[in-house]
């Protein structure tokens, strides 16, 4: 199967060479991997150059954008900059972070998820950071969902569920777009992917509501973000998050904020939360 990588990037000198090494060296080769530089003020272009000189299918793009970094919408718009300068002639593509080690076999087994059930719509393995001289699992999220730092998804369902949305919460519809088109959602625990920046460590402070803001548009309603976000809260060891993303939460509703989702879509979604939810309680 034949797969391509965009990765978004700002300020990624320090990162930027361990992940296209990384990448050159899987035992499935990508056939395209598009880095967009974006808005950097650092040598993170003439390090994807130097790659691009030796790697014919490493390419680069550069964009200009508010250098002020939201988690959601400035990295999803670089994504699209970049994915719209490929071609079709891809059976996966693949959103990668510019932080990151991948083990030399991940797409390789990756790709063989993907032919082991057609109805495999997206595949990922897990987020380790460096702890004390250790990579431990990042543990931010449940083990069925994938970070959105390394989202493989298939062509079909890429298309279906409309790509990527420029929001915080892109990396949550995607996956429960996904199950409500019935595409299956794998992780692979045995894919240790090494984080080499903590999630969210360059965003503004101004992001604090977002959460909240994105579990609005999810369609989640309050009680549901009342659990995610007193979850969420707990798994960053921040309680006071939890008043942030509550706050998000109704600063979105009252400004009527554009959903992420359909009415239909967002019904299901707030069953299928219910649905795992009592899950775990019972």
């Amino acid at each position: 199967m034949r797969y391509y990588i965009v990765i978004p990037s700002h300020n990624e000198e320090a990162f930027i060479a361990l992940t296209l090494q990384s990448l050159v060296e899987q035992t499935v080769l990508p056939s395209n991997i598009v880095v967009v530089n974006d808005n950097s003020t650092d040598n993170t272009a003439a390090i994807v150059l130097e790659f691009a000189s030796k790697f014919p299918f490493i390419t680069l793009v550069n964009k200009t954008s508010d250098a002020i970094h939201l988690p959601g919408s400035k990295v999803i718009q670089a994504f699209q900059a970049g994915f719209e300068t490929l071609d079709e002639n891809y059976d996966l593509i693949v959103k990668a972070d510019a932080d990151l080690i991948f083990p030399n076999n991940y797409f390789e087994n990756i790709i063989t998820h993907f032919q082991s059930d057609a109805k495999i719509g997206m595949a990922g393995g897990f987020a380790y950071i460096e702890k004390n001289g250790e990579f431990i699992l990042e543990n931010l999220t449940d083990k069925d969902h994938i970070r959105g730092a390394f989202k493989a998804y298939r062509k079909a369902t890429f298309k279906q569920i409309g790509g990527l949305r420029p929001a915080m919460g892109w990396d949550t519809v995607d996956e429960l777009l996904c199950k409500f088109y019935n595409w299956k959602v794998v992780t692979d625990i045995t894919l240790k992917v090494k984080h080499l920046k903590p999630t969210g460590a360059n965003y503004n402070k101004t992001a604090r509501f977002k959460q909240g803001e994105a579990f609005y548009t999810l369609g989640y309603g309050f009680w549901i973000t009342a659990i995610a976000s007193a979850k969420l809260a707990l798994m960053k060891k921040k309680p006071l998050l939890f008043l942030d993303y509550i706050q998000g939460f109704w600063m979105a509703k009252k400004n009527n904020k554009t959903m992420l989702v359909t009415t239909e879509q967002a019904n299901f979604i707030r069953n299928y939360r219910l649905k795992k939810i009592k899950e775990k309680l019972f």
